[in-house]
C-alpha cells in the first residue's frame, strides 16, 4: 500500500531555509515523487520531481533556490528550500506515481500524480 508522509514545514523569516521530507512507502523500483505547493486562493504549483534513479525536474520559478534529493534507498525524498520569501508561503505536498515504461524522467504536472500526502505548512514572514 502506497503511503506518503510529509514533514519539516514551519514558520521562518524571509531569507530563511527549510528542509522538507517525504517518506514514501509501497512503491516498486520505478516511481516518481514530486513536490507541489498550494497557497490559499491559488492553483497547485509543481516545484520539483525525482525518479528512483535520481533524475530531477524543476519548475523554472524555483531553479537555483530549491533542491530535490533522496536517500540511498529512495524511501525518503527531500526538498531543500532556500532564500524564502512571503510568496513561498503555502501548503507543501509530496505526491507519487509510477514511472511509465516510455518515460526517462518525472514531470511536475499535478494531474499525473495519483497519491498525495497530507501536506506540511510553510509560512514565511517578512
Amino acid at each position: 500500500q502506497v503511503n506518503l508522509v510529509e514533514s519539516g514545514g514551519g514558520s521562518v523569516q524571509s531569507g530563511g531555509s527549510l528542509r522538507l521530507s517525504c517518506e514514501a512507502s509501497g512503491y516498486n523500483n520505478r516511481r516518481c515523487i514530486g513536490w507541489f505547493r498550494q497557497a490559499p486562493g491559488k492553483e497547485r504549483e509543481g516545484l520539483a520531481a525525482i525518479s528512483i534513479g535520481g533524475l530531477t525536474t524543476y519548475a523554472d520559478s524555483v531553479k537555483g533556490r530549491f533542491t530535490i534529493s533522496q536517500d540511498n534507498g529512495g524511501n525518503t525524498v527531500f526538498l531543500e528550500v532556500h532564500s524564502l520569501t512571503p510568496e513561498d508561503t503555502a501548503m507543501y505536498y509530496c505526491a507519487g506515481r509510477a514511472l511509465l515504461p516510455r518515460e526517462t524522467g518525472c514531470s511536475i504536472v499535478s494531474g499525473q500524480y495519483r497519491r498525495w500526502g497530507q501536506g506540511t505548512q510553510v509560512t514565511v514572514s517578512s
